[in-house]
């Protein structure tokens, strides 16, 4: 077995920037969605096409950043000590989640309540973003709702939970080789079986199973953990650990693989084919299209991982300088997106103009704007220091 390596893998730095912007063009399509979801606003110009790349990707971009981000952080806490580990957690996922949540939250309000304005008539900016302000007075009610930043959150349970975990096993050296011996086995299984989707869907979707929605829940409601969620997320945090301690198995995972992008292909159909079911709780096999949608998301997730993780390694195993830019200003621009993203949606909204446009509008008007902010305010700062580290500029 190869051990974890202080080799950086640089496709990994590419897929984590990928996932991050692939977020970023998520949130972007739901005001392109068909039926109206409780997004802030609704396009004049929709498509069944956004309905299917919204269910595609959220069944594997969290999964897959908490993935690599389990396997830096166990990189990171290898070339430190403990209490330096803790003190880099603290400042460059506790500072951007606190500052974030006070800076953010009532421009996002703010947003929603600019949405609401636009579906009855004219938008009233001073007055959205006063409401948005005055929101800050009912804290500590609402805490963690009504924003994206619960990843930080719970990035840093992870963190905690894992510590705690390595060193109670550490104190009991059996168990500690057992469950070593175990892990190893499993990240070597995944790494070569053409089956690894399938059986890495069985125990997601007990946690699948047990969410609110069929799919992914979206856990921004509270600071107490949706265990289902923190479950299926762990898990995948977990299994980057594993893997950095096995990087060669990680290599392998990352190869492009005929049989996953089959088990791809036939999973996403099943999905959009069992999505409607969703609206029908009266249908008498409700419980079956359940299962199988639950089954059918759960492998999308553990074929599209490694997938992804196949074709950046394809293409960016190399350093490239773009590349490296993007991964060091993505997490800036996913940190501030959602903002940008909701007021571009609002401006575009009663366009007369192809949702693909729009959308195209949104994206690039967002990324335009967090990348020159980028420049400007974080990238040779202080900011930038805090977000990307001090040496090597990277999150995770």
């Amino acid at each position: 077995m190869h051990t974890g390596t202080s080799t950086r893998l640089h496709y990994l730095d590419a897929t984590r920037a990928f996932a991050l912007l692939l977020g970023i063009v998520f949130h972007a399509s739901l005001s392109f969605m068909p039926v109206f979801i409780g997004w802030a606003v609704m396009d004049v110009s929709t498509s069944n096409l956004v309905s299917a790349f919204a269910l595609v990707s959220h069944t594997f971009r969290m999964a897959l950043f908490f993935l690599i981000a389990g396997y830096f952080s166990r990189m990171t806490l290898n070339k430190t000590s403990m209490p330096a580990f803790l003190q880099s957690r603290a400042v460059r996922l506790g500072v951007p989640f606190v500052a974030g949540w006070f800076l953010l939250r009532p421009l996002l309000v703010s947003g929603w309540i600019a949405g609401a304005q636009s579906l009855r008539g004219d938008v009233d900016v001073v007055i959205a973003i006063y409401e948005g302000i005055a929101t800050l007075g009912s804290l500590p009610n609402g805490l963690l709702v009504g924003t994206h930043l619960w990843f930080l959150y719970y990035l840093m349970l992870f963190t905690v939970c894992a510590l705690a975990l390595r060193m109670c096993l550490v104190r009991i050296p059996v168990v500690h080789g057992i469950v070593v011996k175990l892990s190893s086995k499993l990240v070597s299984g995944m790494s070569v079986s053409h089956w690894s989707p399938v059986l890495m869907a069985l125990p997601t979707v007990l946690c699948l199973w047990w969410m609110n929605n069929w799919g992914i829940d979206t856990p921004d409601k509270s600071l107490v953990p949706h265990l289902p969620t923190f479950c299926l997320y762990f898990g995948s945090y977990l299994m980057g650990w594993s893997f950095q301690r096995d990087s060669l198995g990680l290599q392998s995972y990352s190869k492009l693989s005929l049989s996953h992008a089959v088990f791809a292909l036939v999973s996403i159909t099943a999905l959009i084919l069992l999505a409607p079911y969703e609206s029908q709780p009266g249908h008498t096999d409700f419980l079956g299209y359940k299962a199988a949608y639950a089954f059918a998301y759960a492998v999308t997730m553990w074929s599209m991982i490694p997938l992804t993780l196949g074709v950046c390694k394809a293409l960016f195993n190399t350093p490239k300088a773009w590349i490296s830019y993007l991964a060091n200003a993505s997490y800036w621009l996913y940190l501030i997106h959602l903002p940008l993203v909701i007021a571009l949606q609002i401006a575009v909204a009663e366009l007369p103009l192809h949702w693909s446009v729009k959308l195209t509008m949104v994206c690039s008007g967002t990324l335009f704007t967090g990348l020159v902010l980028y420049e400007i305010l974080v990238k040779k700062s202080w900011l930038g220091r805090i977000l990307n580290g001090q040496e090597k500029q990277r999150v995770g």
